[in-house]
Order: structure tokens, then C-alpha cells, then sequence
């Protein structure tokens, strides 16, 4: 309560701090003068009168800011962590371009997603919380979107943790609306366009309405090296100045311009297959390479640091092995209707049709001397390769004589022409059609109303990107010459052809060479298509029970029957194994069902007419929820709350929920897939070993499994064999870190088990009659989650393996380590692991969330409206086993204050709007400190926007500027911040 106290001392000053505002659900100056039903609860009642903590964006807001999608309101959320379809830097891909709200960091799978109260279909696949894209629903037809913060499965069930989404679709609209929009960054590029057209009429009288909203929106892809933050190429190494864990010198250091100078798109040659520059094929002591023609010159290895990365030089170039954002096309089209049976009967239809696609530039087509020994491995190829030039095999000869003489060379090549495209693309159909009837009735005194609705929603989703045959691809490698044409060979040094008609020969020397017939040959189209299904039948009745003194007794019980089910099929190549790893996709397809009944209780105790001293009103509610999963079985949550007013003015709430997470049917039932990966940080890594959450324990262990195996450590040429366990520890660099060599097993756990979290809000409401239109609230917000469903990555499983005093074996095999060098990498490189769906532990977090919101006209120089928000989170902790806890609050994932700032200022046909977003200065890790980190704080982060709007009757302009102050991310954290910088868009609407 101290931390609360003081916070809210905070909240008075905010509005002179760099934060940006909301709308918020407790402000007087926009209450409906009627109870109405809220998110949070199915009973209907005054916005205001909520025990939890509830956030509102508006379509004035979204307006006023350009947005062109919902997920763009999502991510100005304070307590939401949002998702920007962004790379972060590890080589990973950028993502699917499917985004969902992920309230105060604890997973985007514990947000539940409402349309109108009622649930949504899942839009994802994989490993696959049960998420719902933000792009699919329709702004032309979006009244506003509520957000409980905290909790919520007592009234709508599973995935209600940390909180609850609900978009509000307008009830009616009438006109036309026709709506444009086209935004470009300062520097030339990330053009976006949406395009929009709303239509609605009454009809039979004003007893109908009907509305139709369709809408075209896009942003492209982008490259690391499209900004300047991204385009440093920076990571980090080890340090040979840093002496011990005590003399202030970081461990690791940065790294710019970062390269892998194994290999590049030309290809670079090397006399045996092994990645140690003195293997590089030379020639008087200068490396060779292909140019683009396919001939020899001289090629630069740049400043080498070790395996794979060297700084500068012509290797490839890490800012170019992935994109940095996904691009994203959407088309929706929405239906709404209602129609007025009787005076006391409605009946509605909501019907929503959504394409969305997703591309993104993931790792291409890796054939180099570091996977040696893989369906990856280098080119390896004699004099006789009849695509070799003049000038190359004359080269080649004078700087290895051997290879006149038929020994081969290895070329070491990432291939951007292998393939008929280089990109991967997501694709989503989504349909829902709705139908429900609705009504209210009145026995005796005492009014109820009721609801029955049947809904049917289904997602069709793709995802397609090109791969390389591995059997077509040794046929095409090896060529011959044979009759005076190049033709495919069983082998090099073989004046044969293979038995496959089909097949046409490949030449890698230099980039760009490999012909379209040799693409088309070895290409093949992978992928999976997956089938989400929800059916939904939901009843719901509420009104009044009883006259108490206090006020009336009010209820609401509901019964919900969901069938979900899932299915998924990989394409043919897929199915056969006929790339990478080789491994056999099977298709799988499963479903459940569940049957729940909910109820809920608002009791009013006491109101001002009874006249209890410092008790204005006090008035508790209660929920509760069965629920019988045909898989999970079943469970039992609730939820307490209780409301004080002890003067006019002021509002106290508390509330008490548990609240719970079945596992999705992809994470039960996922398929198995294999393939070759990078690991993540290794614990065990000299770079890693003196960090995570017990440095002292992950040392122990890690020294104990090399005192284990006097192999691990030992590299290819035999470098640190016959060393302590804890010299070869301290000199162990995996390259699995950096680059796929580890096999990584992806698939679902039938083995889970549902999560559990326990959730307390405390908070208080100002409201003061001397300051009309001012609302300022604070609220505390403690989650405790048990048996926490969390997807689970290699990286995932070696840190809770060694971070832990005792480990949990399941969780220790869910990867290996080579037990001795193979050749090319040192032995105790992991080369299994697991990704995988597991009951992770234990997460808590604790924080608050505070709002300000105040409107206002001074005189008659207009309105002015001021919004400000933020978030403050004093602890977000995980542990797998329950022992071991990583923290991510005060980090960049979730500092310690997140805030919002917004300024309103309308007059006549004229609106202008400021806002601002703010992050507070942070540490890039935990436990990051300058001994383990070159650049362990990252500042904070303040960005500015500003926007205009002018109303000229049935038609209206609106211009802004995004970060018009080019603020870049806190570096060198590119997730820190807005890495898009400064950007422009214009707009037009016209009404008839």
C-alpha cells in the first residue's frame, strides 16, 4: 500500500512529465446517463462502478492519431507490450504480421480477445496461443475498444489473466463514409495507403439499421539497413581485456559492421573444409572469392574476431540476414444489422470476412563451410566443373596446385538466386457470422433482460516460402560437360549424366549465375495450411433480484457451449522431407469441447440515503465460473470485488479474482517438426557463463558437465585438448549461438496442464466536484501465476537447466551437446534442441496503472482536453521450476514506467492534437551490469506526435507528424523505441 501511496502522489504531478494520455472509462464528462453492459461484466451498470481497472481508446483517438489498424491503438496502451512485427536483432525473422495485445508483458496468450462480449476465433498457428490479429477488425465500424486491466476468466473464461480486450462495434450507423489515407517516413520510404468505405441506413420505420464497412490497408517490409540504429551490424563478442568478473572491463564487447567472413553470396574458397582462416584458399597469402562474373579475385575477411563474425571485410553481412519489419496487406468487410422485433426483442447479426498477409524476409540459403557434413555444407567442386572460367581455373591452380591436378576446393556460399523468391508469407482468411437475439422483460417490480447467440467462425491460414530439394540439389550441383552442353552429372569427376531427365545443372560460382531452369528444378514450395473452428453458443439472463436498503440486488448467469477445433497440413514437400533436415511432416488434426457456466452478483450495501457516517456508498459484487473442458477437465475460478465511496468524490475499489489459461489445441497437438537452428544464448558460452539470474550456479553446473566430459571445449584442431575442465570452460564458444547447427525439434506436449493465476487490485478514483471534468485514478495490480503455459525455446530450457540448483531432468534433455568435436565445431556445441509448449512455474508481476483525464473550456477559445496515463511496473519474474527466477521489469522488455501523454484542443470545425510516449531509462538486461554488458543502461525514451484535423461539412481533411523529432530507439536496443522515426500522413474523408 506504501508503494501506492507514494505513487499516487505522482499521479498529481504527471501532467507536467513526458507521458501520453487515454481516454479514460471513469471520465463524468462522457457517462451514458443509463447503466449499459461493460467489459468486466455481463451486468448491466454505470462505467464508473467497475472494481477492476478499465482502460477506453475511442474512435476520436484513433482519429486523431492516423491509425490505420486497431493494433496500432493496442500498441499506445501503457500497460500492453506491444507487438511490431519487428526483427530484434538475433537473426530471427521479423514475424508473421499478425499483432494481439499483450497486457503487462505476461504473454499475448493471456489477453482474452472480445468482439462485443463475445469470443473470437484464434487467428494464429504454431506453437499457438489462442490469439486474435488486432488487423481484422473494422475501424469504420469500431465504437471503441475497452481494456480490463487485470484478470477477467470468471465472466468470459480461459485466457483472461491479465486482463481483457473487447472491440465495441457500433450499434447503428446511417450515411456514407468515404476515407483515405497515405503516410511515408522522412526518409523516402515505408509508404502505407488505407483505403475505407462505411455505408449504414434504417429501415422498417427505424426499427432496423444495417451497416457495411470494407477496408484495404498496407505498410511494406523493411531492412536492418534501412536505419541507421539497425544498419551498425553491431553484436557482441568476447572480450580479451576483460580479466575477471571484478575489474569493471565487460566480458563481451561490441562489434560493428558485423560480418560472417565464412562466406558471402559470391562464394569464398577454401582448401579444406573447416571455418579457420588459414583453411581460406590464398594467393600469395591474399584470400580468394568469386566475383559476379565467376571469376577469382581477391577477397577481404575483414578484421576477424573469431567464429563466424569478423568486422567489416566482404563477407556476408549480418544487418542483410533477415528483415527487419514484416510487411502487412489486409482487406476486411464487415456486416452489421439489428432489427427490432417487438418493443422488447432485437434481433442482430454480425458477419466479418478478414484476408490478411504477412511477408517477411527470413535467413535464406545457406551453403557453407560451417555446416560441413549437412545438406548445408559447402560447394565442393574440382577443375573439371565445366562453369568454372578460364580466369578462374587459372587462378585456382596457381594458388592451390593441387587442385590442377583434381583435389577440390570448397566454396562457401549463401545463395540469394537458389530459390524463385526469398521471402515467407502468412496468409489468414477469416469468417464469422453471428446471429443473436436479444430482449428485456419486467415481473412484477423487477427488470431482467436476456441474450442467445449462435456464432460460427473459421480460419483458413497458409504460410508458403521456397526451399531447396535436397536430392535435386546434389543432382544439379555436380555438372559435366558431356556432348559440348553442361549437364547434370552423378558427380564432378564423372563424364555421366544422372537418371533424371529433369534435371538442370546449377553454377555458384559468383552471384546471380544459377539459371531459371536450375531454380525451378530444385525449388520447392513449403509450408503448411492450418484450419482454426470455433462454434459458440452462449445464453445469457440478468437484472434485478431484490430491493436492499443499500439499492437493488442485480445478477447475470450465463451458459456457454464451445466446440474448438484444429487442423493442419503440411504441403507435399513438407510431408516427404525433401529439405533441410529431411524430416517427415505428418498432418494432424484435433478439437475440443467446453461447457461453462458463469454468475455474477452486485450487491449495493449502503447508499447516501441511509446516512452512514463516511460510507457515500458501499457496494460488492461477486462472480464465479464452472467450467468442464473435454481436455483440460475441469476448474473452478472467481471473482471478488467491493466499492466504498466514503465522501463525494472519491472511490475506492478493490478486487480478488482467480483466474485460469487452458492449453490450446496447438500446443497440445502441434505436429513435430525438425530442423536446423541457432540456440539462443548458451549458458555454458564464455560469453554467457558469468550472467542469468544465479551467475554462482550456472558456473557450478556448467563446470561440473565439462569436469563430466573431457571433450567438451576441445576444438577441431585440437586447441585446449588436455586443458582443465575450467580453462576449456572459460575459452568455449558455441557456434550454435550464432548460426543453424543445432537440430531443433518444433511440436506440441499433450502433457500440459491448465495455468492458474491469482490476481488483487486495489485502486482509488478522484472525481472532485471542484474541478469539474477531472478524473484521476490509481490502481495496484499483483498477478500471481502458477503451471504458467509458456512457448518454450532451446535457449529456454539450457538456462533453467543450469540456472538451477536442482534441475528438472525433463528439462535438462530437452537438448544435447556434442559429445566430441565433429570436425568443425568444438565438442559440447549443442546440437538437439526442444521448442516446444511448457507449464513454466511461476510468473508475478506487480504494478500500477494510473489515469488522468480532464476536459475543459476556458472562455471561448475552445476546448481543451488532457489525457495522461502510465504504467508502473515494479516487478515481472519468471521461473520454470519454481526455483529460479529471470526478471524483465526495469528492462527494455517492460521498464519501470511506461507513460502517455495527450493534448486536445478543438474549436468549431478545427481540432489539433498532441501527443507524446515515454519510457523510462532502463537496464538492457536484469542483470546486466558493465562487467557483462558494454552498455548494461539504456536511456529513456521520449517521442512527440502532433496531428490536425479541419471539417469542411460532408467532407474533412487531417495531416500528421509521427516522432516528428526523429527519435530513434535507446541505443543499442532496437526494440527500445520507435525505429520507423519520422514520418508523414495525410487523409481525407468525405460523408453523404
Amino acid at each position: 500500500m506504501a508503494g501506492l501511496m507514494v505513487s499516487t502522489a505522482f499521479v498529481a504531478i504527471f501532467a507536467a512529465t513526458p507521458a501520453y494520455a487515454q481516454d479514460t472509462a471513469a471520465s463524468a464528462s462522457e457517462e451514458p446517463a443509463h447503466d449499459i453492459v461493460v467489459t468486466g461484466s455481463r451486468i448491466r451498470r454505470d462505467r464508473a462502478a467497475e472494481s477492476a481497472p478499465l482502460d477506453v481508446v475511442d474512435a476520436q483517438t484513433i482519429t486523431d492519431r492516423g491509425f490505420t489498424s486497431a493494433a496500432q491503438a493496442l500498441n499506445q496502451l501503457t500497460s500492453n507490450s506491444p507487438m511490431l512485427n519487428q526483427a530484434d536483432g538475433s537473426g530471427n525473422g521479423s514475424g508473421s504480421g499478425q499483432q494481439f495485445p499483450n497486457l503487462f508483458g505476461l504473454g499475448a496468450g493471456r489477453t482474452l480477445t472480445l468482439v462485443n462480449g463475445r469470443r473470437m476465433v484464434t487467428s494464429s498457428s504454431g506453437l499457438g496461443d489462442a490469439q486474435v490479429d488486432a488487423n481484422i477488425i473494422p475501424l469504420g465500424l469500431l465504437d471503441r475498444v475497452e481494456v480490463v486491466q487485470g484478470g477477467g476468466a470468471a465472466v468470459y473464461g480461459s485466457d483472461a489473466i491479465a486482463g481483457v480486450v473487447n472491440y465495441v462495434l457500433k450499434d447503428k450507423f446511417e450515411g456514407i463514409e468515404l476515407d483515405g489515407q497515405n503516410g511515408i517516413s522522412s526518409r523516402g520510404d515505408f509508404h502505407t495507403y488505407s483505403l475505407r468505405g462505411t455505408a449504414g441506413t434504417n429501415f422498417a420505420g427505424g426499427r432496423g439499421n444495417v451497416a457495411i464497412d470494407v477496408s484495404y490497408a498496407k505498410s511494406p517490409t523493411l531492412m536492418f539497413s534501412a536505419r541507421p540504429l539497425s544498419a551498425l551490424g553491431r553484436l557482441t563478442v568476447s572480450n580479451p581485456d576483460d580479466t575477471g568478473p571484478s575489474d569493471g572491463i565487460p566480458s563481451v564487447k561490441e562489434l560493428f559492421d558485423a560480418h560472417f567472413w565464412e562466406f558471402n553470396s559470391n562464394g569464398v574458397l577454401f582448401n579444406t573444409p573447416a571455418p579457420f582462416t588459414r583453411f581460406l584458399t590464398q594467393s600469395n597469402g591474399t584470400p580468394l572469392q568469386f566475383d559476379s562474373s565467376g571469376n577469382v579475385v581477391p577477397y577481404n575477411p575483414g578484421t576477424q574476431v573469431g567464429i563466424p563474425f569478423s568486422s567489416g571485410g566482404d563477407g556476408y553481412a549480418y544487418r542483410d540476414l533477415a528483415g527487419l519489419r514484416t510487411g502487412v496487406e489486409r482487406f476486411t468487410g464487415n456486416l452489421i444489422a439489428h432489427y427490432d422485433v417487438t418493443d422488447a426483442i432485437k434481433l442482430r447479426t454480425e458477419l466479418l470476412y478478414a484476408r490478411t498477409e504477412g511477408t517477411e524476409i527470413p535467413q535464406g540459403q545457406s551453403r557453407t563451410i560451417l555446416n560441413y557434413g549437412t545438406y548445408a555444407g559447402p560447394v565442393i567442386f574440382t577443375i573439371d566443373n565445366p562453369y568454372l572460367t578460364d580466369q578462374a581455373k587459372a587462378a585456382l591452380s596457381a594458388a592451390r596446385p593441387a587442385f590442377a591436378a583434381g583435389a577440390p576446393l570448397f566454396l562457401s556460399k549463401y545463395f540469394n538466386d537458389l530459390t524463385p523468391d526469398n521471402t515467407q508469407t502468412y496468409k489468414t482468411d477469416t469468417y464469422r457470422a453471428l446471429l443473436a437475439l436479444d430482449g428485456d422483460f419486467s415481473a412484477g417490480e423487477r427488470n431482467f433482460y436476456w441474450s442467445v447467440s449462435g456464432s460460427y467462425a473459421r480460419v483458413n491460414g497458409k504460410t508458403r516460402g521456397w526451399n531447396v530439394d535436397n536430392t535435386k540439389y546434389a543432382n544439379a550441383i555436380d555438372s559435366v560437360l558431356s556432348g559440348g552442353k553442361i549437364v547434370c552429372g552423378i558427380n564432378a569427376d564423372a563424364d555421366t549424366t544422372n537418371d533424371d531427365p529433369a534435371c538442370a545443372p546449377i553454377n555458384p560460382f559468383g552471384n546471380g549465375n544459377v539459371s531459371s531452369a536450375a531454380r525451378n528444378y530444385v525449388s520447392v514450395r513449403t509450408g503448411q495450411d492450418y484450419t482454426n473452428e470455433q462454434t459458440d453458443l452462449l445464453a445469457t439472463i440478468g437484472g434485478d433480484v431484490v430491493r436492499l436498503p443499500g439499492g437493488t440486488v442485480k445478477f447475470s448467469l450465463a451458459y456457454e457451449h464451445r466446440d474448438e477445433q484444429v487442423s493442419y497440413t503440411p504441403l507435399e514437400a513438407n510431408q516427404l522431407g525433401l529439405f533441410e533436415g529431411g524430416t517427415m511432416e505428418v498432418a494432424q488434426k484435433a478439437g475440443y469441447n467446453t461447457d461453462e457456466l458463469s454468475g455474477e452478483l452486485l450487491i449495493p450495501l449502503v447508499d447516501q440515503a441511509m446516512n452512514v457516517p463516511i460510507v457515500r456508498l458501499l457496494e460488492a459484487s461477486a462472480a464465479g465460473r464452472l467450467v468442464d473442458n473435454s481436455i483440460a477437465g475441469k476448474e473452478q475460478v472467481w471473482d471478488l470485488g467491493l466499492r466504498w465511496q466514503p465522501v463525494d468524490g472519491i472511490t475506492l475499489r478493490v478486487s480478488r479474482s482467480r483466474n485460469f489459461r487452458a492449453p490450446t489445441l496447438a500446443m497440445l497437438f502441434a505436429p513435430s517438426t525438425t530442423a536446423l537452428g541457432s540456440v539462443g544464448f548458451d549458458p555454458c558460452d564464455a560469453d554467457r557463463i558469468s550472467s542469468g539470474s544465479n551467475p554462482s550456479v550456472r558456473q557450478a553446473n556448467c563446470l561440473a558437465a565439462f569436469q563430466a566430459n573431457p571433450n567438451y571445449g576441445v576444438e577441431a584442431d585440437g586447441t585446449n585438448a588436455g586443458k582443465s575442465a575450467a580453462e576449456r570452460l572459460a575459452a568455449f564458444q558455441d557456434p550454435s549461438e550464432n548460426f543453424e547447427r543445432a537440430t531443433i525439434t518444433t511440436g506440441g506436449n499433450p502433457n500440459l496442464r491448465n495455468e492458474i493465476s491469482d490476481t488483487f487490485t486495489y485502486g482509488v478514483v478522484l472525481q472532485p466536484a471542484f474541478v469539474p471534468g477531472l478524473t484521476i485514478s490509481a490502481d495496484r495490480i499483483e498477478i500471481d501465476l502458477k503451471d504458467g503455459l509458456s512457448a518454450f525455446t532451446t535457449e529456454d530450457f539450457t538456462s533453467a537447466c543450469y540456472d538451477n540448483t536442482t534441475p528438472d531432468p525433463t528439462v535438462c534433455s530437452a537438448f544435447t551437446r556434442l559429445a566430441a568435436s565433429d570436425g568443425v565445431s568444438p565438442g559440447g556445441t549443442i546440437v538437439t534442441g526442444t521448442t516446444t509448449t511448457f507449464n513454466a512455474g511461476v510468473v508475478k508481476y506487480r504494478g500500477e496503472v494510473y489515469a488522468l483525464d480532464y476536459t475543459f473550456a476556458p472562455g471561448d477559445i475552445g476546448t481543451f482536453h488532457l489525457g495522461v496515463s502510465a504504467t508502473h511496473n515494479s516487478l515481472l519474474t519468471t521461473s520454470v521450476t519454481g526455483e529460479t527466477f529471470t526478471r524483465t521489469d526495469n528492462t527494455y522488455e517492460k521498464p519501470t514506467w511506461e507513460g502517455r501523454l495527450n493534448l486536445d484542443w478543438s474549436r468549431g470545425k478545427v481540432r489539433v492534437s498532441y501527443q507524446a510516449y515515454y519510457l523510462d531509462k532502463t537496464k538492457a538486461a536484469y542483470d546486466a551490469t558493465i562487467e557483462n554488458n558494454p552498455n548494461p543502461i539504456l536511456d529513456s525514451n521520449l517521442t512527440h506526435s502532433i496531428s490536425a484535423q479541419v471539417d469542411l461539412g460532408g467532407f474533412s481533411l487531417r495531416a500528421g507528424i509521427d516522432n516528428f523529432t526523429d527519435e530513434g530507439p535507446s541505443y543499442p536496443q532496437i526494440a527500445y523505441g520507435d525505429i520507423l522515426g519520422r514520418r508523414f500522413w495525410i487523409g481525407a474523408k468525405v460523408k453523404m
